[in-house]
């Protein structure tokens, strides 16, 4: 596992202390009980990841990434892929969620357990367990259900969860099965209490009152204490948050966000959210991110600090030769570069945010061989009109392939085509489209 495990040169004296310095603590049980169970010797520990899309998402990152913490430093993590829960989906902010087919949530749940793989040890002395709640859930009848683990549940602290209460309080409600899914979870924790002595939990901030569900049934039934925290819900410079219901998904699967586009989202971010997004996506030690902090503070706008991210952030999760693929096709887009030597399906990822609006629909412009330069400049959206681009032609400006065109009545060869489809155009320094002939 490629990260620092020595504390000390890390910058911190615990694992505890480095959690609370990189922010991913927000919520937890008693706090003085949880440092000795993480700074002591190894634990148990889960997080639940429901398949209800087809893949994880950026705010799912951020348990993985503890999960990487917690087992680096020793201790033993359990991903749970919900098979059961993943069938009801927790209760949203607003609205019924849509229950999907089982057979589509169980190839949900492999392309899931793949992803945690990767990110996860899968092998080694503490090894990621994987583990699905549809294996005891299933097993159990209705009567059974309510007689040894609903009886234990008050309406009262059920009902006072936060978004239980807010969707109460609202026009849709709250349907009985989305209110039950605290109880699964619930039972969740004990079955993994009992068969592998899990005796802590993590989950995002929104996932509290699900944590402590379980944590309230451990005590009453087996009269044991166990731990959960939780961790902050990553929002954007607006405070949206990320997330796959919020229409803003920036996913981990590589055929749903390229990882170009990938590697784009995480270069793209303001100057002024390096220093959190650093600590809570990345495994630099403390010294390397303050350096960073502290050269974007001296020289705005030189991106060395989101360079590095990208680059942290796009390895952990699609591997280094994805991420140098995505940072030579980028380099050759915008004239630094030989676009020739980019693998053809990297540039076709690369090239997507240039389509254009025709019809009300978004796609390549198209061309043909022997269309004029001017025109296809006209067609990828660069200029205009073709007087427009024939003058900055003529003022040494517009570039095919990076090249520069010198003629006004320049027309597109057969060989301009990268991969015999793509033709890339540049308007000055900064200005890209593409015209395609397919």
């Amino acid at each position: 596992m490629a990260r620092v495990t020595d504390f000390a040169e890390a910058g911190f004296g615990t694992l505890m202390e480095e959690l609370q310095w990189r922010g991913l603590i927000t919520q937890s049980t008693d706090p003085e009980q949880l440092a000795q169970a993480l700074n002591g010797d190894p634990v148990t520990f889960y997080c639940g990841f429901d398949p209800t899309a087809a893949s994880l998402h950026v705010g799912n990152l951020v348990q993985l990434i503890i999960m990487r913490h917690l087992q680096a430093a020793g201790h033993h993590p359990i991903a749970l892929v919900g098979g059961a829960t993943g069938l009801i989906g927790d209760p949203r902010q607003s609205g019924e969620r849509t229950l999907n087919p089982k057979d589509v949530v169980a190839g949900w749940a492999d392309r899931l357990r793949s992803q945690i793989g990767g990110i996860l040890d899968t092998t080694g002395d503490n090894p990621v367990r994987f583990v699905s709640n549809y294996d005891w859930t299933a097993r159990m009848s209705v009567i059974d259900f309510l007689r040894d683990v609903g009886k234990n549940f008050r309406l009262g602290t059920m009902l006072s969860k936060d978004t239980v209460a807010r969707r109460l309080n609202s026009d849709e409600g709250i349907s009985f099965t989305e209110f039950s899914y605290q109880v699964l979870q619930g039972n969740d924790f004990l079955h993994l209490f009992d068969e592998y002595h899990c005796t802590l939990e993590i989950g995002g901030s929104d996932q509290w009152g699900n944590l402590t569900s379980g944590l309230d049934l451990i005590r009453k039934v087996r009269g044991e204490t166990v731990n959960v925290f939780t961790s902050p819900i990553i929002t954007d410079a607006q405070g949206r948050k990320f997330g796959k219901s919020e229409g803003n998904a920036v996913w981990l699967d590589p055929q749903m966000l390229s990882p170009y586009r990938f590697y784009q989202f995480w270069f793209n971010r303001p100057d002024e959210e390096m220093g959190n997004l650093l600590k809570v996506f990345t495994f630099l030690p403390r010294t390397e991110i303050e350096r960073l902090v502290r050269l974007t503070e001296e020289r705005p706008g030189a991106r060395e600090a989101q360079r590095r991210l990208a680059w942290e952030v796009t390895s952990l999760v699609h591997g280094e030769r994805a991420t140098t693929q995505a940072i030579e096709a980028s380099a050759a887009l915008f004239g630094r570069g030989e676009l020739s030597a980019v693998d053809a399906e990297v540039l076709e990822t690369a090239l997507e945010g240039l389509k254009v609006e025709s019809d009300g629909v978004r796609r390549f412009a198209r061309a043909t061989t022997g269309t004029r330069v001017a025109e296809a400049g006209v067609r990828a959206g660069l200029f205009r009109s073709v007087s427009e681009a024939r003058k900055t032609i003529a003022s040494g400006g517009v570039y095919v392939n990076n090249v520069r065109v010198e003629d006004q009545d320049a027309v597109l060869a057969d060989d301009d085509f990268l991969s015999s489809r793509f033709a890339l155009i540049r308007r000055g320094r900064k200005s890209v489209g593409v015209v395609t002939r397919d």
